[in-house]
């Protein structure tokens, strides 16, 4: 493996880690997805069944 490979994974387990940590911030802050306080104009990207269950 080169040092370019190297660096490489390191920046993408970088993103991957910082996709994470924001995701669990958001669902400890109620930002989840199915908690539709992102959606804009009323459309949430929820499956049908957890939309009913939100609204």
């Amino acid at each position: 493996m080169s040092l370019i490979d190297i660096l490489l994974i390191l920046v993408i387990a970088a993103c991957i880690v910082l996709v994470v940590r924001k995701m669990v911030k958001d669902k400890k802050a109620g930002k989840s997805c199915c908690g539709c306080s992102g959606c804009s104009g009323g459309s949430c990207h929820c499956s049908p069944q957890e939309a009913v269950r939100h609204k």
